[in-house]
């Protein structure tokens, strides 16, 4: 049993456990976690800070039918269209960004027995992303048009905070800037105003710990990669 599990921990260590057990979740339990422990995530997360305390995010979280409902649009909707996120994705991933995507992709492949070149496969696990990898719940973020580049990073302060809160309760989740790709559907099934723009979502529940998929971990670059000292 660690210290943060007796309670016997410094705050920092409780934090860099928190991180350390964090993972994307790509496996879910079919079971739904109770209404008062979903509460007390949103709570946490509202602490959040942003930008002159704008809190420019709102949440959407489904449950039972509502989480069904969006699993059968969107899985329809990337059928027949292509991505229309409400903000642009990437045009592309170049240098070390590449790599570091590249590795990620083939340690998820190689994790679920996905060869290279078999395009087949990977196209079933990319749609995976659209059934929420089976989870029964999924926190949608959104923010204020108006508030542009700024209202998107509060909103991804936010993210951190809830995957955090997620974890120190017990959950399991995942960050998914994919479901930004079927922001007509969120739009449509939330009856969403203009001036409130899809930013991505989290799938999240309970793990299933036994699936090979959640069996792998990506790397965290060199402190020296990102980070110098100026003095």
């Amino acid at each position: 049993m660690s210290a943060v599990d007796q309670g016997t921990a410094a705050p920092d260590v409780v934090v860099e456990e928190l991180l350390d057990r964090r993972f994307s979740c790509r496996a879910f339990l079919d079971r739904a976690v109770d209404r008062a422990t979903i509460a007390r995530v949103l709570r946490l997360a509202q602490r959040s800070p942003s930008w002159c305390n704008v809190q420019p995010w709102q949440v959407i979280v489904t449950e039972g039918e509502a989480t069904e409902r969006l699993r059968a649009a969107a899985t329809s909707f990337v059928a027949t269209n292509g991505p229309q996120p409400d903000v642009p994705f990437p045009p592309r991933y170049d240098g070390v960004h590449q790599e570091r995507r590249r590795e990620c992709g083939w340690q998820l492949y190689e994790s679920v027995g996905v060869e290279k070149g078999d395009r087949a496969a990977s196209a079933i696990q990319v749609a995976k992303n659209f059934e929420f990898f089976g989870a029964p719940h999924v926190a949608i973020i959104t923010t204020e048009r108006v508030l542009g580049t700024y209202g998107a990073i509060d909103c991804g302060v936010y993210l951190g905070c809830f995957l955090l809160a997620a974890q120190s309760m017990g959950l399991a989740s995942i960050p998914q800037a994919a479901l930004g790709a079927v922001a007509p559907v969120i739009r449509e099934q939330f009856r969403l105003p203009d001036e409130r723009q899809v930013l991505f979502g989290v799938s999240f529940g309970y793990a299933d710990k036994q699936h090979p998929v959640n069996g792998f971990r990506t790397r965290r670059a060199e402190l020296d990669d990102v980070a110098y000292f100026a003095s």
